[in-house]
């Protein structure tokens, strides 16, 4: 074997040579260089559109139907813009801890609950609580958080525990029917009221 040296390196597979276009017609690339006569790939610069161009029609990623869901910016573990929790029900809680535990994510990964604590866990409330636990979530429904405080445990939210949030708009009055007579006494007649100032002058 040779000895290895700067003049004597060479690429592991022969190179290919590349046709060169441009060089007569009888290069079997002159002319129009393999470009074809006219459109827009047959000018400079033309091979510098972005991936997923198609030339102005609609492309294939705005074509095709879309996924349902919500699109808040921390849902990544699904794809880009999306939401995914992973569920817990008060029934697993119940037959794998033991009363007065601490059930956390990494105790629901022990116990087989949950794969990882990479994505968000939520507890639901299917099926009966009757242990005292101490549970860590990022998410609980309403009846889940009910069974667990009447068994005299207690819920911490990773997240912080979410506010309702307000209506935007208030609801407008509804107009009394006529049925339901207005609650409001009618206003006397001015001619009325002004009869009834001097009688109360005398």
């Amino acid at each position: 074997m040779a000895e290895l040296n700067l003049h004597t390196l060479q690429p592991a597979q022969p190179r290919e040579d590349r046709k060169r276009v441009g060089r007569g017609q009888g290069s079997g690339k002159g002319r129009y260089s393999g470009r074809g006569i006219k459109g827009q790939k047959s000018r400079s610069g033309s091979h510098t559109m972005r991936a997923g161009f198609e030339g102005g029609q609609m492309p294939i990623y705005m074509r095709i139907p879309k996924e349902r869901g919500a699109t808040s910016k921390d849902a990544m573990p699904i794809g880009p813009f999306r939401t995914y929790t992973q569920p817990v029900n008060l029934k697993a809680l119940e037959e794998r801890f033991d009363a007065g535990a601490e059930v956390t994510l990494e105790a629901l990964v022990e116990k087989g609950l949950i794969k990882n604590t990479k994505k968000d866990v939520k507890i639901l409330g299917n099926g009966e609580l009757t242990k005292k636990l101490s549970v860590t979530a990022h998410g609980f429904s309403k009846t889940a958080r009910e069974k667990i405080e009447v068994a005299g445990g207690s819920v911490t939210w990773l997240r912080g525990e979410p506010v309702e949030k307000k209506p935007k708009h208030k609801p407008k009055a509804k107009a009394p029917t006529a049925e339901e007579p207005a609650t409001e006494a009618a206003a006397p007649e001015p001619e009325a009221a002004a009869e009834a100032e001097p009688a109360a002058e005398e």
